[in-house]
């Protein structure tokens, strides 16, 4: 087992699925109608030519020009294809993500294997095969949309990152920030893992142990002068600082969290100080990056490339809460679990008067942002081809009062997350992760399980699931989703009375 065995049990799945959707849709769908002629347009070498309705940048057409050129003599030999333009097909376009979502598997695989270095080959290469089919990242595998493309530079990112080879890093950060705007929110989370990672190194946290009563002091090991002169070659993965870096804990308390928050900062940043000149050296080419996207936006006048009016940044903290929930769902073994739950009550009534009052206050925040920053974007009113429309209407607006009634299993969804989390990952990394991925999702007024993709990796990873039972089982639910949604789309087709065309569900 690993990452080439990974690959291919990847591969056995999305050749033949890949070559059904395009023998039953071989016309492009949906988004694609703007995605694949802008692509053509490249393979051309039109490059001026552009979509007023694309709303993100070229990166996805860049890499499918670099994958059909790679193709390209192949199909040139067997006279599949005259020209290069003539190479640049539906079907050969959409093949583009087929093979990112492959290399996807083996980020995941080598991003797995770094973080927990003593886990089981054959362990990290069943988690990696059941991510690769989370349903989000498996449907869209099939079709030539943005979202496969920009998970694997993210992931790509974050793996480089890891190994301390910051500048390439920061390039495919760029990459990913070329296909997709948001995706400066992950290179400034990464940077903040890695900052956490550094300076947080020597530390050892303070693990309360309920059953016993009695807590593990670690000290602080000093750090010498002469062994921050280069970050970049810094050792911090191996198998002993990862399970310090990881250190789990049997129940966190809200007040420890908090101090425990507070003591991390402050560590942080009087390191950061002390090494402010090492940082800066180290972490310019992310700093570059950040610099040129904030000229972009300036100049742009948007994050949004086109259709702006219909994709305005809004404050949409529902969209935070929809995550939490969806993100539990899908890892229902482990965070639906009895004792799961049983652990997030333990952690609140462990110090009952904050804890209570910390519920109280998540509650009051999920209800005002239900109630005030709860977006009806017209396209999810009037397009009946996604799930969230039926999620919409026949859920959340089934009665005026639904929604309200929500709002306790989104904040369960969000303390369920922040429990576990707050077990195997610093809690300065919590709340970084926290805040990242409401810096993604809140300014979205589209109500898009796609766009849960990237935080939803960033979270099963960084969660520490370890039993073959919950993958196990994860795996099989995966598998009845992505069966159910495959048939809807290939053979579940529908007709509108105003528009022509065959119509399919979609995510």
């Amino acid at each position: 087992m690993g990452r080439i065995t990974v690959a291919i049990i990847v591969s056995l799945w999305v050749v033949p699925i890949s070559i059904l959707v395009n023998h039953i849709v071989p016309q492009p769908y949906m988004d694609e109608i703007f995605h694949v002629p802008q692509a053509q347009q490249y393979c051309r070498g039109n490059f001026r030519s552009w979509d007023p309705m694309i709303t993100t940048p070229p990166g996805l057409y860049y890499l499918s020009l670099a994958h059909v050129a790679c193709l390209f003599p192949g199909m040139s030999l067997v006279k599949a294809a005259s020209s290069f333009s003539e190479g640049c097909s539906t079907a050969i376009l959409r093949s583009t993500n087929g093979v990112l979502a492959v290399i996807c598997s083996v980020l995941v695989y080598e991003i797995i294997r770094h973080l927990r270095p003593n886990l089981d080959e054959r362990k990290a290469s069943l988690f990696a095969v059941v991510l690769a089919m989370y349903p989000l990242h498996w449907f869209f595998t099939f079709l030539y949309y943005t979202d496969v493309a920009s998970l694997a530079a993210v992931l790509a990112m974050y793996r480089v990152c890891l190994k301390k080879k910051y500048w390439f890093s920061a390039l495919l950060g760029t990459l990913a920030v070329v296909i997709r705007q948001t995706n400066i929110v992950w290179i400034l989370f990464v940077c903040c893992c890695e900052v956490i990672n550094i300076t947080l190194v020597d530390q050892r946290d303070k693990i309360d142990v309920d059953d016993t009563d009695y807590s593990v002091r670690k000290n602080s090991r000093p750090t010498p002068k002469n062994s921050v002169s280069n970050l970049r070659k810094r050792k911090v993965s191996t198998a002993a600082d990862t399970e310090i870096r990881s250190m789990p804990a049997s129940s966190v308390s809200s007040q420890n969290y908090t101090s425990g928050i507070i003591h991390e900062t402050k560590v942080i940043f009087q390191k950061l100080w002390h090494m402010k000149l090492e940082f800066v050296v180290s972490f310019i080419p992310f700093i570059m990056v950040f610099a040129a996207f904030v000229a972009f936006v300036r100049w742009n006048g948007s994050i949004v490339l086109g259709a702006k009016e219909a994709h305005a940044v809004s404050p949409h903290f529902a969209q935070i809460m929809y995550f939490g929930l969806f993100s539990v769902l899908a890892m229902a073994p482990t965070y639906c679990s009895f004792s799961q739950t049983a652990e997030v009550f333990q952690s609140i009534w462990k110090n009952k008067s904050v804890g209570f009052f910390r519920i109280s206050l998540a509650l009051v925040a999920g209800f005002i942002s239900i109630h005030f920053f709860s977006i009806a974007h017209p396209y999810l009113l009037a397009d009946n081809r996604h799930y969230p429309f039926y999620l919409w209407r026949k859920v959340i607006k089934a009665h005026w009062s639904m929604k309200y009634f929500l709002v306790p299993l989104y904040v369960y969804s969000w303390l369920s997350i922040i429990t576990r989390l707050g077990k195997v990952q610093r809690k300065i990394w919590v709340l970084a992760f926290s805040l990242a991925t409401a810096a993604v999702l809140f300014p979205a007024p589209l109500i898009e399980f796609r766009y849960y993709t990237i935080p939803f990796f960033f979270l099963i990873l960084h969660s520490h699931i370890d039993d073959y039972q919950s993958w196990l089982i994860m795996g099989f639910l995966y598998t009845a989703v992505n069966a159910f949604t495959m048939v809807m789309f290939l053979y579940c087709p529908f007709h509108w009375s105003h528009e022509p065309g065959t119509q399919r569900f979609i995510w």
